[in-house]
Parts: C-alpha cells; structure tokens; sequence
C-alpha cells in the first residue's frame, strides 16, 4: 500500500520510491513507528526534523560530522534576514551548492512565516544525502515546483537566479586543507550572485581571516576584496561545529553591488572570544544588516568590529583580516573614559593603606614569636568529640538555602563553601524577610568557626557574627567561661594542622568526620599567648592583603587602556 502511493505520488523517484522498493518486511514497523512520531510531533516534518535532531544519538555519524550548533544556524538566518526579502519581492530563492543535510537551507525555510514563498536550490554529490534534502525541504513546505536539489557539483540556476545562498565550504583536515582551494569555492559562489543578492559562506578560518604567506593565495585573496562584493568577514568563536572541536571556522558576507555607501570598504568583526548567544548574534546582526543598508553613512558605530578601507587591507598584502582595534563604542563606553579617575581612586587607597600598614608596625613593631623548644609534659591529644561532649565547643548544622533566594543585595551574608574556599565574603546574601520563611533559620555569633569537609577541609573565623549559613558548611562554637577556655583561631588553627584528614583522590568523602579530628588541649596560658601571636600575624596579612587588592586593580586597569590604546603612561 505505501509502494503504490509512493509509485502515484513520486514517479520519477526523487524522494521516497526507491527506499520503499529496497525495504522488508520489518519495514511494516516501523511505519507504524513513523505514524507515532508524526502524531506526536504534530506535523510530518517536524517528525522528520526530530529525527535529524538526534542523528548523533541514532549512530548517523556521515550526518552528524557536518553538523553546526543551533546558535550559529540561528546567526546564519538573523544575517540573511530572509523576511525582509520576501517584503520585499514576495518570494525568496535560496541556495546551497555544498548542501549536506541541508540544515542551512532547513534554518531558512523555517524562518519565513510561509515556507511556500521559497524556493530552494542545492547541490549535493552525495546521491544518498542529495535525496535527504530533496524530502527534508519538501516536508518543510517548499512546493514540489520550487524544488530542485541536483546530485552533484553544480547548481540548476534555471528555476530562477539566488537570492540568497547559505554554505559551508567543504571539510579538509588540516593536514591537507588547501587555502587556495577555499578561496576559490568563494569566488565560484560570488559568480552566483546577482545584483544586490547576498551569500553567507562559512570556512575555515586559516584561509578567511588569517595572514597569508602563500603570494597566490594572499592574491587571489586581495582580488576578492578589492572585487567589492565582500560586505563582510567575521571571526567566529571555537566549538561552533561541534564534532569537529578543532576546527576555527570563519564566515564571510558577500553582497554583489553593494549601497554606493559601502563601496570600498568592509567590515571586519571578531567574535572569538564571545559565546554565541542571542545577545551576541543581535548586536552582530544588527552591526552587518545595518552596514548593509546604509554603508558609511549609518552613523553606527559596530559594537565587534570595525569598518576598514579595502586599500588599506591590500596594502597589507596577506596580513589578517581581523579589526585593527577594539570597536569605538567599547573605546568611548564610560567604562574606559573613567580608568584615568579610577586608577587615581586606586592610588590614594594604595597610599593610605601603606601608611595604616607603617603605623601598624610603629606601634607593634616586626613580628616576632619568642619560641622555644617545649620539655616536659607534651599537650593531651583530644578529639573534637570529647570536646563537643565535654561542652567546650557545639556543634550547629547549616541551613539548606534554596539558590534562588541568594542574591547580591540581601540583609546577612551568606557563609558557605565558596567563601571558605577564598570567595569575598558579602557576595553572597539574603534578605531577612525571606530567611525568616525558613522557620529556624539562625544567625552565626562573633567567633564560629565555619568549616567545611567537602570537596576538601576548609576553616574560616566569623569574627562578626550574623551571617547565615549555607550547607554543607557547618559550625563549630567555642563555648565561653569554661575551665579550660578555647579561642577560636587557635581552635581553628589546630584543626587545620591536624593530621589524617585529607581526602584521597578516589575517595568520595573525607577520611573522618571533623568529630574525629584530634588536636593539643594547650593550657590556658599558652592559649593566650598562640592567641595573640594568630591575632597579630592576622592583622599584618589584612594590610597587606589591602595593598596587594589594590595594586591588582591599578595593574588590571592600566594594563586594560594599555591593551586597547585609550591609555598611555607619561613620563614622571
């Protein structure tokens, strides 16, 4: 029954016949299989684009070695902006001559509100593959009469002249990639276009964006552009063809006869260090669909590029074609016009730290601990377990936040492992009204130990108190007024010092619970005196530390203008 529909309606076996004639009798399953899909997915192509969505996951490797990631087809449709085209002339005729899956042409088609308005050209050598595309844009809603996916090297350009062509230059393994070989499957898709079409092409990088020490390919490269049909080249993040990780990919803009305004120049824009999200893509699109408008004249300053004279790139024979600096809006931002102020800011901090740090060591003088080889009897080894039993110290359990209700501004800070592992502390807060829906949420008090055994042992004073929490931290509270009194640095000083409490690198968990840690009983005075000594050595290290902070951020800010030429250093 379905070879006789598919003999009706496929008589010339373009689609389906000859699959169907070279199936079995198991095929009865999963035809029923295929009825499921459909329903559940609504339409016949949306099955089919299911399908193709988990070709990775169903073993089809010839597919999925060629596939882009969705935010790239996604960025290859906001740069077409197929929609305004078909405003425009009522119908869109959009070409792929190295076709694959179809995937770029299947991003097209889907993006205009009426699939029947499109007409599609590709071409493909591979006859099984040339197949999949002629059904895939079939189910997408391209009419039958609007379709023509040629098995080969070549397009059918009679149907009618590319509006648009969408491409990715064929795969070459880096040990045989030929540069020449790329640019001249762009010459050949730059023939295609016709006056004021457009073709996106997507290559590698090595070839599109990077310098040329070959003299022919950097002159075949140079004709190019000083063809004018380049509008634009942009260098793409890594990872954007995902099942080949180390393959730079690149992608250039060619529109025949561009506005007058335009002439002459290109735009070159670098995208490489940015992750290619919807924010990213909007403003790159925006950036080229403005360029490609209004040219010179737009009074737009690009936000990842810049627009450069293509004299000035051919004198430059072979150099790279990446963006001379970083764009203006970024070199104007208020960010980069108050570095001068701030830097200044940071230098009246770094001197008055230095002189709360001299006053420090005027009146305490160097440090200096009046340590002597102990004899006699050695300190009473004792578990943090007796002492939790002997009431000197208490045990508290975090609190289990929910993530959402930790924000930047709360009313208490949030304790947890990040700030014991070196994170600032006031990062992290919440705010007192929803902390009080946790019913027996409670504050730190001045001098609890927050540690933490996961992923590794971590200790912390609060000295302030009030803080909150968050587990898997827990507390350990000194007990006040006891016999044998503890201070909590010198408490949290032995813990840290304790022996056998790593974690092994194959373990999950630590060696012992912290109940199990055994540390020296000191006796009080040598409590007092180890107390004073940590609360010295601490007091230098916050100085230090105050100095150190800024001389950071002098660094980081000049070393920043530097970078991007807003800055420079004048003599003393």
């Amino acid at each position: 029954m379905l070879q006789n529909r598919a003999e009706r309606m496929d008589p010339e076996d373009e689609f389906v016949l000859r699959e169907l004639r070279a199936a079995n009798s198991s095929a009865v399953v999963l035809a029923h299989l295929a009825e499921d899909l459909v329903e559940a997915a609504y339409t016949t192509g949306g099955a089919y684009e299911r399908l193709l969505e988990l070709r990775a996951r169903l073993g089809l490797t010839e597919l999925t070695a060629e596939a882009l990631t969705l935010d790239l087809q996604e960025l290859f449709v906001q740069l077409a902006d197929p929609r305004s085209v078909v405003e425009r002339r009522e119908q869109i005729t959009v070409a792929d001559p190295h076709a694959r899956a179809g995937d770029l042409l299947a991003a097209i088609v889907h993006a205009v509100d009426a699939p029947a308005t499109t007409r599609a050209l590709a071409a493909e050598p591979d006859a099984r593959l040339a197949r999949l595309v002629r059904r895939r844009l079939l189910l997408a809603g391209v009419e039958e009469v609007d379709l023509d996916v040629q098995t080969g090297l070549d397009l059918e350009e009679r149907l009618a002249d590319p509006d648009l062509i969408v491409t990715q230059l064929p795969y070459q393994a880096a040990e045989t990639r030929s540069k020449f070989t790329a640019l001249v499957g762009i010459e050949r898709i730059a023939d295609l276009l016709g006056p004021g079409h457009t073709a996106l092409v997507l290559g590698p990088a090595d070839a599109l964006v990077d310098a040329l020490s070959d003299t022919q390919e950097a002159q075949l490269r140079s004709a190019l552009l000083r063809s004018g049909v380049v509008e634009a080249v942009i260098d793409l993040p890594g990872g954007v063809t995902p099942y080949r990780p180390g393959y730079r990919c690149a992608l250039w803009v060619l529109t025949r006869d561009p506005v007058l305004a335009a002439r002459g120049y290109v735009l070159l824009a670098d995208i490489s260090a940015e992750p290619l999200n919807e924010q990213v893509r909007t403003r790159l699109a925006e950036d080229v669909l403005i360029w490609r408008a209004e040219g010179r004249h737009a009074g737009h300053d690009p936000r990842y590029g810049h627009v450069v004279s293509i004299a000035q790139l051919d004198a430059r024979f072979g150099g790279s074609l990446t963006p001379p600096g970083p764009p203006a809006s970024q070199t104007l931002s208020r960010t980069v016009t108050e570095r001068p102020a701030l830097i200044a800011e940071a230098e009246g901090r770094l001197e008055r730290a230095g002189e709360q740090a001299r006053r420090y060591a005027d009146d305490h003088g160097r440090p200096h601990v009046n340590v002597v080889q102990r004899t006699g009897r050695v300190p009473t080894p004792t578990a943090v377990r007796a002492l939790i039993a002997a009431q000197r110290v208490m045990k508290v359990s975090g609190h289990r936040l929910n993530a959402e209700h930790i924000v930047p501004d709360g009313h208490h800070n949030v304790l947890g492992t990040e700030e014991i592992g070196g994170g600032p502390i006031g990062a992290r807060r919440i705010d007192r009204a929803v902390l009080a829906t946790y019913g027996n949420a409670a504050f730190t008090e001045p001098g609890d130990i927050v540690y933490t055994t996961s992923p590794r042992l971590g200790l912390m004073v609060d000295h302030d108190g009030l803080s909150v929490v968050a587990f898997p931290a827990r507390v350990l509270r000194v007990a006040p007024n006891t016999e044998r009194p503890l201070t909590p640095r010198v408490l949290a000083a032995l813990l840290g010092a304790a022996r056998n409490t790593g974690r092994s690198p194959g373990a999950v968990r630590a060696a012992r619970p912290i109940e199990d840690f055994v540390v020296p009983d000191l006796d009080p005075a040598d409590m007092r005196r180890a107390d004073a000594f940590l609360a010295d050595i601490e007091q230098r290290q916050e100085l230090l530390h105050a100095q150190d902070d800024t001389l950071t951020e002098i660094r980081r800010l000049t070393v920043a203008g530097l970078a991007d030429g807003t800055l420079t250093i004048a003599d003393p």
